[in-house]
């Protein structure tokens, strides 16, 4: 099983050299920790920066270089500054080849829901609508279940959604899947997970094919 680190350093293996990539809150910030040296990539961040490097170490913050989520960050060099509507014609324009997002739920047809539980004050969408709306590689980082062990991947979202049939592949602590028109194909299981015990956690369709690899 994976920890939330395993779950971006899986996910850090999906990301192409000279890739323009855009990092979601939570999971997703943790990718570019684990981005081979040997490609070179651009994070974008859709407050306004294009250049994100690693987070930066403890007494080297620097509190004016925020990413989406108010985390400090480091900046590359050649990294560029810019407005949000820079930013979201970027994005909008479609000139991110690769969106990883946290979710709360994702559904089999790949729905997915990550910006709001009924009840809770939420700060806003920020900038999930536009980037799913946009994006044609769209990566999901999650934990397969909730905290009471209820799956979050599920035959039709609960919660509100932020984007329909968008999802193209998923990232969780215990499997990579990826979205069919039967349901989620799975690829991966992470170390010492069963194909049984991911069934379990899976409330829509899983699809297995054949043996599945366990995540090198």
């Amino acid at each position: 099983m994976l920890d939330k680190f395993g779950i971006a350093r899986r996910i850090a293996k999906e990301v192409k050299n000279g890739y323009y990539v855009n990092l979601g809150i939570g999971i997703p910030t943790l990718v570019a920790n684990f981005v081979r040296t040997d490609i070179e990539v651009e994070f974008q961040s859709e407050n306004g920066i294009l250049g994100m490097g690693p987070f930066p170490f403890e007494g080297q913050e620097d509190a004016d270089v925020i990413n989406a989520g108010k985390q400090t960050i480091t900046a590359l060099p050649g990294a560029s500054y810019f407005d949000s509507a820079t930013s979201f014609s970027m994005i909008r324009g479609q000139h991110v080849d690769l969106t990883i997002l946290g979710a709360m739920e994702v559904s089999e047809q790949g729905d997915i829901a990550n910006w709001k539980i009924p009840g809770l004050m939420v700060k806003g969408m920020g900038g999930a609508m536009d980037l799913v709306a946009s994006a044609d590689n769209i990566i999901v980082a999650m934990m397969h279940t909730n905290k009471d062990g209820q799956s979050k991947l599920l035959k039709r979202c609960t919660l509100p959604l932020t984007g329909v049939a968008c999802v193209k592949k998923i990232v969780t602590n215990l499997a990579v899947m990826e979205i069919t028109n039967k349901g989620f194909r799975l690829l991966e299981r992470a170390p010492g997970v069963s194909v049984e015990e991911i069934k379990a956690a899976t409330e829509g369709n899983l699809v297995v094919n054949g043996p599945i690899p366990e995540m090198s």
